[in-house]
């Protein structure tokens, strides 16, 4: 891209008229222009962001740097959109040729900003309406590819409900050299409520109490048909596995907790940054407007 100042043409007084302090027609078609370049780019980011991993193992890049090169890839377009749209609002907006400069500067810069509070006013109406969940439903189709597909349906229950797995640990059968032990008449519906409510109580509590341990050993003995002993080993065994499975459950927790925290700090720096390109974008278009500049892209001398 290249500029080129051209001799100013002679412009009528009339024409010089303080014009209103918001111009909306030019803000208007920056906030429009802004949130069009965003929703293009975002979009062609994300085809690049598909195109970039691979569901292999060791082939594509790794969630952690998708995530890293997505978040700047998605700043920059958002700086870089708005600071079209304030150009094109400081460019388009009438010249103000008697007005104090500081005065003219300030209302350049006004119409920058309120390009970018358009911009934002749409893009979180676009959200709404469904771009929004486009963008994250690619954004997560690329992390899930890029993790390698690791999430199952036995991972998925045992997030979900990890009681369930623990009755079904304690209720297995106990092996026989003729087959399985035969189960007691009780089904397996009657005791997963009452065993994993009490499988609950020792999540909270931090531990099985005595009465409960004892209980559940008491109704493995009578399902499968071992020992006392191997039946509370049996118990102890899949608490365990639960604590470490709750475990695992809060550190993700944790983990998505501070990645929340981060993308919103990062979302909001990235907004005021925008809101200052904006305002800086006015501000060129508005003095390449008074000097008459011609800006050429792509070698061509038209808008385009």
């Amino acid at each position: 891209m290249a500029t080129v100042t051209v001799p100013a043409a002679v412009v009528a007084p009339e024409t010089l008229a303080p014009p209103h302090p918001i111009e909306w027609g030019p803000v208007v078609l920056g906030g429009l222009a802004a949130t069009a370049i965003s929703v293009v780019l975002l979009t062609f980011g994300a085809a690049l962001g598909l195109s970039a991993v691979s569901p292999y193992p060791y082939a594509g890049l790794s969630a952690k740097s998708m995530a890293v090169l997505s978040g700047t890839y998605a700043a920059l377009v958002m700086v870089g959109a708005f600071a079209a749209g304030g150009y094109l609002a400081g460019r388009l907006r009438k010249p103000w040729a008697e007005g104090v400069e500081v005065e003219r500067h300030f209302r350049d810069g006004a119409h920058g900003f309120a390009v970018w509070a358009l911009g934002v006013v749409l893009g979180a109406c676009l959200s709404v309406a469904g771009v929004g969940a486009l963008a994250k439903g690619a954004t997560q189709a690329v992390t899930a590819v890029a993790a390698g597909g690791a999430s199952n349906p036995a991972a998925t229950s045992l997030a979900l409900d990890p009681a369930t797995y623990a009755v079904d640990r304690v209720l297995a059968p106990n092996p026989t050299p003729n087959g399985p032990a035969a189960p007691a008449i009780t089904s397996r519906a009657d005791l997963a409520a009452p065993m994993a409510r009490a499988f609950a109580a020792g999540l909270r509590n931090d531990q099985l109490e005595p009465r409960d341990r004892t209980y559940l050993a008491q109704l493995v003995q009578q399902q499968t048909g071992i020992s006392q002993a191997d039946a509370e080993r049996r118990v102890d065994d899949a608490f365990a596995d639960l604590k470490a499975a709750e475990a695992r459950a809060r550190a993700a927790a944790e983990a998505a907790r501070k990645a929340a925290l981060i993308a919103a700090f990062a979302v909001a720096a990235t907004l005021a940054i925008g809101c200052a390109a904006a305002c800086a974008g006015a501000a060129l278009g508005a003095r390449h407007r008074d000097e008459n500049t011609l800006v050429t892209l792509f070698g061509s001398r038209r808008f385009w």
